[in-house]
């Protein structure tokens, strides 16, 4: 079983400053930063593109980059991005593309892969994969846009997921995303879930030191 891992969303930060929110994670001894790639067309939003990531790097962030690419046509970006600084690149089972064939080259570019299901999207739909994955995410509000209100209703998923892996005896992580916060992750490690995309929650807290705080206390 993996630690318990939180992961700031970049999205939430200072659009205006996202390095200042970046190294505030790392000032935190927070290992992960959560990047939401968005194409409006995918979901209806815009977000960053590799540029960002790699302009983080050259500023020196040295986080772990947890990419989840939310885009029509994954496939075409992976590369852009792991060459831009992503440690890990996650993306959605839900675009027809080979979905086992982007997974390899994620793989082979030197990062870790995970893949991503929808509110909509049964468990069903991953299970072929989950061999091949470090990650799977599952997306407890539709995606899109932060500061969205949790959905309850995905923790029979999650623990399907936990179980499989359990079942299997496989060793992906098992994240979640979508009106996260020390409440409602709180549910979805009960339920199995081990890794924590936290924006809204995370950024607007008052007190920052004190969140990392109480997560490590439910966690």
């Amino acid at each position: 079983m993996h630690a318990p891992t939180l992961a700031p969303s970049l999205l939430a930060g200072d659009h205006a400053n996202l390095a200042a929110s970046a190294r505030l994670v790392s000032g935190l001894g927070i290992g992960w930063l959560h990047c939401d790639i968005m194409d409006g067309h995918f979901v209806p939003n815009l977000s960053f593109g590799p540029e960002t990531l790699a302009a983080l790097r050259r500023d020196g962030v040295k986080l772990f980059f947890d990419t989840h690419l939310m885009l029509s046509e994954p496939q075409r970006y992976i590369e852009p991005f792991a060459r831009a600084g992503a440690d890990q690149i996650s993306i959605h089972i839900e675009p027809e593309y080979d979905h086992a064939a982007a997974l390899a080259r994620i793989r082979e570019l030197g990062c870790k892969c995970g893949l991503v299901l929808n509110p909509g999207t049964p468990a069903s739909a991953i299970e072929p994969y989950l061999a091949q994955v470090d990650l799977i995410l599952v997306m407890t509000v539709q995606p899109g846009f932060g500061g969205q209100s949790f959905r309850s209703d995905m923790l029979p998923k999650i623990r399907q997921i936990n179980q499989w892996r359990n079942e299997r005896r496989l060793d992906f992580r098992l994240e979640v995303d979508g009106g996260i916060d020390l409440a409602t992750g709180a549910e979805c490690h009960a339920a199995g879930a081990d890794t924590f995309v936290m924006g809204t929650s995370f950024f607007r807290a008052p007190n920052h030191a004190q969140f990392v705080a109480d997560f490590a206390r439910f966690a």
